[in-house]
């Protein structure tokens, strides 16, 4: 794995973004999402009018070539690190979106979000923006 995908990227992909198609295609077998950002996903897909085929196309089509990485116990440890010295130097960063990057820090990935804003106060997280490139 290289890329760790955040929510909004994985919805867009789902809305068919071309722009998007030759990235996952690209770095097949490579890319995996969190449990976290899995979780938004759903929330999401409910929320819409379309909800059972949105939710297919997420089990079938989304996660068909992705890993899902829980957030377990060492995932709970960094984050915790990372909220505390963040608190410590007087910077917030949104809980689920410091889960996700606890995620990517902890295997080693990229993260992959539209949303680079949210992330750029973590410290060591490499952050790349498909969306807009």
């Amino acid at each position: 794995m290289i890329y760790l995908l955040d929510t909004n990227v994985c919805s867009a992909w789902l809305r068919r973004s071309a722009r998007l198609a030759h990235r996952f295609f690209q770095h097949s077998g490579g890319l995996a999402i969190s449990s976290i950002a899995l979780a938004e996903l759903y929330v999401w897909a409910m929320k819409r009018g379309r909800s059972e085929e949105l939710l297919l196309a997420i089990d079938r089509d989304l996660l068909l070539d992705m890993k899902v990485l829980d957030f377990d116990r060492a995932c709970a440890h960094r984050f915790g690190q990372l909220r505390a010295d963040l608190l410590a130097a007087g910077v917030g960063v949104d809980s689920v979106d410091l889960m996700i990057a606890a995620v990517a820090l902890e295997h080693d990935l990229t993260l992959v979000t539209h949303n680079v804003k949210h992330f750029a106060p973590v410290p060591g997280l490499r952050i790349e923006d498909w969306l807009d490139s």
